[in-house]
């Protein structure tokens, strides 16, 4: 089945995985089988995660004895394939094309659809949280995760308005942010996106999904297999930059992404590249999306995982 969604920095990603025949690779992030699609092609082997069942559809035609798709999160992959088992590993993080552009899903407000947002189908949704906690966790999700500057103002809106009508709609809450804020005033981007980004991120537990699953991925690589991760915002790009560059040994000390665990610790990690690279001019005029992606690339080291901070 077909899909509107265009993987970002594809060649680039294929390229720096350098796998082939024989191969094992983990697309972590499987959506519409974008990533997977390229790495079968060639000729390795793909296992594929994604916590959404709605992309068991985008399954369908892919060899079965080169193709497994396991519905779970990508921090699980070092649990469900054991230490030291893949040759590579992609990431391609953040919201899909096609959850975007489902308006049942209620990840953004384009079109009108239910206060969702969630990548799986547990836990609570975005309304859940717009409309229980209080306002100054509110705002600083949305300050942290959306970084909005008027968090606060926005999480006092909200909380005067819940008390009389519980948001249950996006197009409900982007409108009533937008109220709140003064209308556009001419902004490049709608009023309510960071807002929404906010809650997103908070509902998927991304921020700490994306720590989790790098620990896993180095569990799980071999010694020469590849790290890939491409993001699209200054978080997740932020987290990837500090665990890769500690984990090659470029920062003596630690941070709260990723500590370094034992003095003396070899790099479990070699970057195949300095800093990030992203797409070209073309890529960008054919897929807007693609604008504020980044791919960091790394090589697994012979040395052993790095144990986690007391």
């Amino acid at each position: 089945m077909s899909a509107s969604h265009v993987s970002v920095l594809l060649g680039d990603v294929i390229e720096n995985l350098a796998v082939g025949p024989g191969d094992t690779v983990v697309d972590g992030t499987f959506g519409a089988g974008g990533y997977t699609r390229a790495i079968l092609a060639t000729g390795a082997k793909v296992v594929a995660f994604d916590r959404d069942p709605t992309v068991r559809r985008f399954a369908a035609g892919f060899p079965e004895d080169r193709f497994s798709l396991v519905e779970a999160r990508f921090s699980e992959m070092d649990a469900v394939l054991g230490e030291g088992h893949a040759d590579g590993v992609a990431l391609d993080l953040g919201v899909s094309s096609m959850q975007i552009d489902e308006a049942e899903r209620g990840f953004s407000f384009m079109h009108d659809g239910p206060l969702d947002m969630r990548m799986g189908a547990d836990g609570p949704t975005a309304a859940d949280l717009v409309n229980t906690l209080e306002p100054m966790e509110l705002a600083r999700i949305i300050f942290v995760y959306g970084e909005e500057r008027q968090s606060r103002h926005i999480a006092k809106a909200i909380a005067k308005r819940r008390a009389e009508q519980p948001f249950t709609r996006t197009l409900e809450l982007a409108d009533y942010v937008e109220r709140a804020l003064g209308g556009r005033r001419g902004a490049k981007i709608h009023p309510a996106t960071r807002t929404f980004q906010g809650l997103r991120i908070a509902v998927n537990e991304e921020l700490s999904e994306l720590e989790a699953g790098l620990v896993a991925a180095e569990r799980t690589l071999k010694a020469g297999g590849r790290l890939c991760v491409v993001t699209f915002h200054s978080l997740e790009d932020r987290i990837v930059k500090g665990f890769l560059s500690v984990r090659a040994g470029r920062t003596p000390a630690g941070s709260r992404h990723a500590p370094p665990l034992a003095k003396g610790a070899e790099p479990s990690f070699r970057l195949l590249f300095n800093g990030a690279q992203s797409p070209s001019e073309a890529e960008i005029k054919a897929n807007p999306r693609a604008r504020s992606a980044k791919l960091r690339a790394a090589v697994r080291t012979e040395a052993p995982v790095w144990m986690a901070a007391a």
